[in-house]
């Protein structure tokens, strides 16, 4: 197993203060460092450490050095890096040695003046001459990831006894049958595979071993995302993978016709958020918490970094698919250099061989925003495509051999290419631009890339105003503004009042929830969404769903149940009513009851209608509230003959008895106003399994509006949800690390005083 390095580290010091060569030990006072490290562009960075070497042909592999980087083994100069995304293999004598690491400081390095000069500048990076660089823009970019950047070892340094087998394997549907394509360095002589227990012998340099009736890998909300074990062994040596069998075909013109995304012949709709990067101890819970919010997909951007096995582990393992930017975004490269064409060419070719023959990858993307970039100067729309994206990187993507779809950047496609009707676009007209819901319809986006950034409102308190808050680079407006517009759009007040922070952790996710609503339905000509973004770099109120310690906002409820592989939902029609939205993700056909009703003051039922529905495998239906009815009565409020005669309709969906979604519209406004738990008739009961589990048990006489519960320690499995009058609902409590909690808090936003519900 490899062992990896720890490091002592000095920061801080002039650049070439010690020369070409390590300094010594006595020379400074060096503290321990915890990687990833962090630390300043104007600056040298030394990092020291010792290890020892064991087996016939040890080697260290250094992950990633950030960004121009000299290594030292035994004060001998050995490497040099001046990629942060290039990994390397060094290898050394058997036995002990000393190693050094001096990240150089790059502002000198990006002062130097080059040719050939950029053909444009953007806002987004701290510096333009970052285009030279093959660095992460995460610390570089003042408005949405400030410093400090990553310097020196940022992902791991190990220690190798010896290489594992250099094997790649790529995979097919053929019929009912996966074919693995097995290849190897035919100096390993003649290789046995064992798929699952099940050993074939291949000659060298490898070949196809085929498995009749394969299952099939499914994103997690269409079906079982089914791996099988695979070892490739020769020469001694061995290499460990887990691959999946699955069918993705794409538009043959993504560029005009968006990105539909079918799997396996079903055509899914995709929705994903904006991938942040998480130490490796986080990943797995982040990507949880994103997969129960309902998303099926992630994007690592191209101001990020390429994330790491683990990661693309995860994502096969649970059912996400994989949107991989390479590293470039906004900015002009100067492909024309030859020392900069290889950077890219090696850094392109390591990071497609680490996502190349996985289930999950479903799209690798040239860049982000070069083209929009490009276009919104008002220059030739054809230089954000140049020989980097439009032929190079393709050339590079054949060569792999990827079974993925390929864009040049993101948002691409229209003339010009941010235009929201053809290809991938990025959507803001609800967000930024402060467009109507109605908006999102005649947008007629056929696919976002990026979408549905808010300020969202942590559970931390107190909030401020500006904690964490993104803010677009020379804009007078951040997305806290962006907030407050639709939080008086949809509540009708603004900063002051007394229920502002409580409405403004919600009101972000019922505007998510129309969004996604309108493109999710059946006769959309969206095909899939990712939210802008997943998780906060830092605390406060960013544009994450989830805070910066992993903790869901109040908008992952939302998402959770408009995202939901079965779910109902309504649309405001106008005219012609409020529609009612059904989609069946999975695999299984259902069968259930469609109520809807509608109530006077909050309370009373007025109307009801039912309808027995019949939903096949992997498809969905569109009715409507009068249709249930069957009579008129101005659902939507439209027509307003009169004063209103309903203010809230509900839209639910049992399968078997059992309330499986539920969905809830205000035709005339949301509540306001607040009443203690007796005139709400609002009640709780919970009790703990022998695991430490709370289930929890919600009734309410009269509308519970945006209730929210907490015990210290707990995540709950629903957030910032409402209970029809005379209805009930089900929380179950999932304990953490440290949780202990003898009740638990209920808040509903129109419900005057906490109940704390003791737990028994």
């Amino acid at each position: 197993m490899p062992a990896s390095i720890d490091f002592w580290e000095v920061v801080a010091t002039p650049p070439g203060m010690f020369g070409d060569g390590p300094p010594e030990r006595a020379q400074l006072e060096w503290r321990a460092a915890e990687a990833p490290f962090r630390g300043s562009d104007s600056e040298d960075h030394w990092f020291r450490s010792q290890f020892v070497a064991d087996g016939a042909a040890p080697l260290i592999r250094f992950g990633g050095l950030a960004t121009a980087c000299d290594v030292y083994v035994d004060r001998l100069h050995a490497l040099r890096s001046d990629s942060m995304f290039i990994a390397h293999e060094l290898p050394v004598e058997p036995g002990p040695h000393e190693l050094h690491i001096c990240a150089r400081a790059l502002d000198p390095i990006l002062a130097v003046s080059r040719r050939p000069r950029a053909r444009w500048r953007t806002r987004v990076p701290s510096q333009n001459s970052l285009r030279w660089a093959r660095t992460s823009l995460l610390g570089r970019a003042p408005g949405f990831a400030p410093g400090p950047p990553f310097v020196g070892p940022w992902r791991p340094v190990e220690v190798l006894g010896e290489g594992e087998l250099a094997a790649s394997i790529r995979t097919r549907v053929d019929g009912d049958a996966g074919v693995l394509a097995v290849t190897c360095d035919g100096s390993a002589g003649p290789l046995e595979v064992v798929v699952d227990g099940r050993s074939v012998s291949l000659p060298s340099g490898g070949g196809e071993v085929r498995i009749s009736g394969a299952e099939r890998w499914w994103p997690h909300t269409h079906g079982s995302p089914h791996l099988y074990n695979v070892e490739v062994r020769g020469d001694g040596r061995a290499s460990i993978h887990r691959v999946g069998f699955r069918q993705l075909k794409v538009p043959a013109a993504t560029t005009v016709d968006g990105l539909s995304l079918t799997i396996n012949g079903v055509r899914i709709f995709t929705r994903g958020a904006i991938w942040t990067p998480t130490s490796d101890d986080e990943i797995r819970d982040t990507l949880l918490r994103l997969r129960e919010a309902g998303l099926n997909l992630v994007r690592v951007v191209g101001t990020m970094v390429y994330e790491s096995k683990h990661f693309h582990d995860l994502c096969d393992e649970l059912g996400l698919f994989v949107w991989q930017d390479l590293m470039f975004a906004n900015m002009d490269y100067p492909i024309a250099d030859p020392a900069f064409r290889e950077l890219v060419d090696a850094e392109v070719r390591q990071a497609l061989a680490e996502v190349g023959g996985r289930p999950s990858l479903a799209v690798v993307c040239g860049n982000s925003e070069v083209e929009q970039q490009v276009a919104m100067l008002g220059l030739d729309q054809e230089l954000g495509r140049g020989e980097l994206f439009g032929s190079l990187i393709p050339l590079l993507v054949a060569e792999a051999g990827l079974d993925a779809a390929y864009l040049p950047s993101a948002p691409t496609g229209g003339r010009p290419p941010f235009r929201t009707d053809a290809g991938v676009v990025n959507y803001f007209g609800v967000g930024a631009y402060l467009r109507s819901f109605d908006d999102v319809r005649r947008a007629a986006v056929p696919f976002a890339s990026e979408c549905l950034a808010f300020a969202n409102v942590p559970d931390t308190e107190p909030p401020d105003h500006t904690d964490g808050v993104m803010r677009d680079v020379g804009a007078d407006w951040d997305f806290a503004d962006v907030r407050d517009h639709y939080l008086a759009l949809l509540h009708g007040i603004t900063r002051g009042h007394v229920d502002y922070w409580a409405r403004s952790r919600i009101v972000t996710g019922e505007t998510m929830s129309e969004v996604l609503g309108e493109w999710r339905r059946e006769s959309s000509v969206c095909s899939g969404a990712i939210i802008l973004w997943a998780r906060d770099l830092r605390p406060g109120a960013g544009w994450g769903i989830l805070d910066s310690d992993g903790s869901p906002k109040a908008v992952w409820g939302y998402l959770r149940r408009v995202l939901a592989p079965v779910a109902v939902w309504t649309t405001d029609e106008g005219l012609n009513g409020v529609g009612i939205h059904v989609a069946n993700d999975t695999a299984a056909p259902l069968q259930g009851d469609l109520r809807v009703t509608l109530f006077r003051d909050f309370e009373n039922a007025v109307h009801q209608g039912f309808e027995r529905v019949e939903v096949g495998a992997h498809s969905s239906l569109e009715r409507s509230v009068e249709g249930l009815l069957g009579y008129f009565v101005d659902a939507a409020y439209a027509y307003r003959f009169g004063p209103p005669q309903h203010d809230l309709i509900v839209t639910s969906l049992e399968i078997g008895g059992e309330l499986v979604s539920q969905d809830f519209r205000f035709p005339v406004g949301r509540p306001h106003g607040r009443v203690d738990a007796e005139e709400l008739g609002f009640e709780g009961r919970a009790s703990r399994d022998e695991f430490g589990r709370i289930t929890l048990h919600v009734r309410s006489r009269r509308l519970a509006y945006g209730v929210r519960s907490s015990a210290v320690g707990y995540l709950p499995s629903d957030d910032a949800f409402s209970i029809e009058p005379g209805g009930r609902a089900t929380v179950r409590l999932r304990p953490g690390v440290g949780a202990v909690a003898s009740t638990v808090r209920l808040e509903a936003l129109n419900l005057a005083t906490p109940l704390d519900v003791p737990v028994s």
